[in-house]
């Protein structure tokens, strides 16, 4: 198990005001699988790869609209620091701590 398996409350500040969202990762040597759920709805992650105890994936989500979100996170010990890429939009800053 690696150190960023687990369940993560995670923060992305992005322009239509904070949005927060439960975050789960489960390592498995290279890759990892999760979801995040938050007020917009749940995403599952998709191609998870795993960097030490950095994350990267992309989720699919629908609301504001639809697009594909490109992230990257890095734990260090029960803190989350990372980013969320959402196409033209630009990327957005995400941190978070550990839940579980």
């Amino acid at each position: 198990m690696a150190a960023i398996d687990g369940t993560w409350d995670t923060i992305v500040k992005s322009p239509l005001g904070d949005q927060k969202a439960v975050l789960t990762v489960k390592t498995d040597g290279a890759s990892w699988t999760g979801s995040q759920v938050g007020a917009q709805g749940s995403a599952e992650i998709t191609d998870g790869i795993v960097e030490g105890e950095t994350i990267k994936w992309t989720m699919s989500i629908v609301v504001p609209m639809p697009m594909t979100l490109t992230c990257e996170a890095t734990a260090d010990g029960d803190t989350l620091t990372g980013s969320v890429g959402a196409g033209a939009f630009g990327s957005f800053p995400m941190t978070g701590t550990r839940a579980a």
